[in-house]
């Protein structure tokens, strides 16, 4: 498992206050992830609000710079709304090209000067994309310079999705569904034949019965029910070894600079000392998100949420509390927890059954309700983010944060995720 405090000391410290930051995944017809549409707030004023005298995009550029970009996304793709000012600006030479898409927002006027600018960038490597709905007749004229038509579920009737979507995909240009907020709408975006799908479909249990746990995976619960008992390491020892899977996936972790091991680990008991209960916790509740599924991708949305948001829960707790014991541990596995009933298709009431937990977990878990429930809260609707940021400032309130930082609190949960499911799985 990656060690907190290493990455601590590598991310780079940012200097933005009152500055808030979501990246809403972007999915492939795999389910694996191919990028990430930002958001950004300032939080004082209202929504999108920025002192700059630049437009909002243009401070969604400047914010992204000083993030390091790569950082808040990865390996993936970056969709990040442009308007005419940054679209005719030299702001671009801050951004990843190759990855990233420039999303024209509605209120650009595709006339003569626009088409001419985004064929120049064009040719440098960035892609762009446009909402069909936003853009109405005027998506012609943009349809030869972009290369994502974004169709948003909450803009367009359902008649007019099923007649627009298979005209558009005789241009050749890639189709994104927004706002695909259930399985029901993805399955229809599906079949009606979109590339890539925007929305927390993915995060919603489903309302189907439950699905069977993995041999593996079965494992993995036992070994975190002897872990939360306090079992010691021979115990353990047998179960791991009863799993081939997982033996060798704990053998890969210690051995990887995620670890740090000083010589190379050749034995599970070795291993498990190396790790330590901390870690050992840790690995085992991220090892659950990290079951492959039938097309085989096991770096899945989910996993990169759960341990986002866990990650994040962490960092806030260590900031809120920093002089309470056990604190940020107990934040980390509630944010692991939290999305456990869409992992089983379960509900989560059988989950804290399953797994003994405090009862603080219990109450954030089942009612969002005590301190570790406005965390979660608070991570909840930060991954959202509103049009509006109600949910977001209420959390911040409650919990009594100023968000000083919150931007960089974020980003560095968003590189200890990344990099963490490169090693964990």
């Amino acid at each position: 498992m990656t060690d907190t405090a290493s990455l601590d000391e590598a991310s780079q410290p940012l200097r933005m206050r009152h500055f808030y930051l979501a990246r809403q995944p972007v999915l492939d017809r795999n389910q694996a992830l191919f990028g990430y549409e930002l958001l950004f707030r300032g939080s004082a004023r209202g929504p999108a609000h920025f002192d700059s005298g630049l437009s909002a995009s243009a401070s969604v550029i400047h914010h992204a710079s000083q993030l390091g970009l790569p950082r808040a996304i990865g390996d993936a793709n970056a969709f990040i709304n442009v308007d005419k000012d940054v679209l005719m600006s030299d702001m671009f030479a801050l951004l990843p090209r190759e990855r990233t898409v420039l999303e024209i927002v509605a209120s650009v006027e595709p006339d003569d000067a626009v088409i001419e600018r985004m064929r120049a960038l064009g040719a440098h490597g960035f892609r762009f994309a446009a909402e069909a709905a936003a853009h109405g007749p005027a998506l012609s004229r943009l349809l030869p310079v972009i290369d994502f038509v974004k169709m948003d579920l909450r803009a367009l009737p359902a008649v007019t999705l099923l007649s627009l979507a298979p005209r558009l995909r005789t241009t050749g240009k890639r189709l994104v569904a927004e706002k695909v907020e259930n399985h029901s709408e993805y399955r229809t975006c599906l079949d009606i034949g979109f590339d890539y799908f925007q929305g927390y479909y993915f995060a919603k249990p489903s309302v189907l019965s439950s699905r069977k746990l993995s041999p593996s995976q079965t494992t993995v619960l036992d070994l975190v029910n002897l872990v939360a008992s306090d079992a010691d390491n021979a115990e353990i020892e047998r179960v791991v070894k009863r799993e081939v899977t997982i033996g060798l996936n704990l053998l890969r972790l210690v051995n990887t600079p995620a670890v740090g091991a000083g010589r190379r680990i050749e034995s599970i008991s070795q291993a498990l000392t190396l790790l330590g209960r901390r870690q050992l916790q840790r690995w085992l509740q991220i090892l659950l998100y990290a079951e492959p599924d039938v097309r085989g991708h096991s770096q899945s949305p989910l996993l990169l949420l759960a341990t986002t948001r866990a990650r994040l829960m962490e960092l806030l707790a260590q900031r809120l509390r920093p002089g309470q014991k056990n604190v940020a541990d107990v934040a980390f596995t509630v944010g692991m927890m939290s999305l456990m009933d869409t992992l089983f298709c379960i509900p989560m009431m059988d989950i804290v059954e399953q797994i003994p937990v405090i009862d603080e977990v219990r109450a954030a878990l089942l009612q969002r309700s005590g301190f570790f429930g406005e965390l979660l809260k608070l991570a909840e609707s930060i991954e959202r983010m509103d049009d509006e940021g109600d949910d977001m400032l209420a959390g911040l309130k409650s919990l009594s944060m100023d968000g000083d930082d919150l931007a960089e609190l974020e980003v560095s949960a968003f590189e200890w995720s990344d990099k963490v499911v490169r090693y964990a799985i």
